[in-house]
């Protein structure tokens, strides 16, 4: 159907579709966000399900205010007993978790105020059962490896094999490790969607020789990293534990006041503008019908 309308609409026409395409990508904007710089005081392991090793996954939030898309991430580790020639980099998973009790089975838990399983003391605030969303080498456009320091300690560590169901969860941790400083930068060529929630980030690294630690950074954050509130402490599970986790601070290193960690990790990318521009346009037409329909 041809649409017939006096000169004068059509100028109003073009001027607010013309509108509406300056508004849709003014609205975006650069995202970055840090938890900042190793602190040194623990290394949690990481690491997929690949080389005939067991699953573990360490894990340390974020919030985002807007829909954001992630386009790439770093995180910094220490490898014992091996380096970055042990390093298999197209098994490295990255995985986003929502906080409990999103994509969880809450009926499995005690319910309020602990939340609590008979394998863990609570599930308040940690990662949910499953992940929101994953990504593998199929989703990277590059994984790479870069050493900071051939030779960096951190005071206390959970590795592979120190993770424990309640009641033994409380192990004071695995103690000193020594290895060499990796930080680990991947692009996405498939980004992380996410809208506005909390979320908890999880890299896993695998090596045929040796274990990655993540490395922890301050609680709470500070310069350069981007403080936020609430800031969760870091979690952690194995295949035993799964589905449900551990606070590495409260519950795994414990003591009479027992410290809280952060991870080191980065994330960068762009919020993604609201969807602005059909709504814009659909109040233009509508309006131009109704100025046709006025008497004149």
């Amino acid at each position: 159907m041809r649409l017939n309308l006096p000169s004068h609409l059509l100028v109003v026409a073009l001027s607010l579709l013309t509108g509406c395409l300056i508004v849709f990508p003014a609205s975006a904007a650069p995202f970055s966000f840090s938890t900042g710089n190793p602190d040194g005081l623990i290394g949690t392991a990481s690491r997929p399900d690949a080389l005939g090793a067991f699953e573990i996954e360490s894990a340390d939030d974020f919030l985002l205010t807007q829909p954001t898309s992630i386009n790439s991430v770093s995180f910094t580790g220490l490898l014992v007993g091996g380096n970055i020639s042990n390093l298999a980099l197209t098994q490295t998973v990255l995985e986003i978790y929502r906080v409990f009790p999103a994509d969880s089975n809450v009926a499995r838990t005690s319910g309020p105020p602990t939340f609590s399983t008979p394998q863990v003391p609570t599930r308040v605030n940690s990662p949910s059962d499953v992940e929101f969303v994953g990504a593998a080498i199929g989703d990277f456009s590059s994984v790479t490896a870069t050493q900071v320091s051939p030779t960096f300690t951190v005071g206390n560590s959970v590795t592979p094999g120190g993770i424990h169901p309640f009641p033994n969860q409380t192990t004071l941790g695995n103690g000193s490790q020594t290895g060499q400083e990796v930080q680990f930068t991947v692009n996405l060529s498939n980004p992380f969607v996410l809208p506005p929630d909390h979320y908890f980030f999880v890299p896993q690294v695998a090596m045929d020789q040796g274990f990655f630690l993540w490395l922890s950074a301050p609680r709470p954050i500070v310069p350069p990293g981007t403080p936020f509130m609430p800031d969760l402490q870091s979690w952690t599970r194995d295949a035993n534990l799964d589905p449900d986790w551990l606070r590495v601070g409260t519950d795994i290193v414990g003591g009479t006041t027992p410290p809280t960690f952060n991870a080191v990790f980065s994330l960068t990318g762009v919020t993604v503008p609201e969807p602005t521009t059909l709504a814009l346009l659909g109040l233009a037409l509508g309006g131009l019908a109704f100025a046709r329909r006025r008497p004149h």
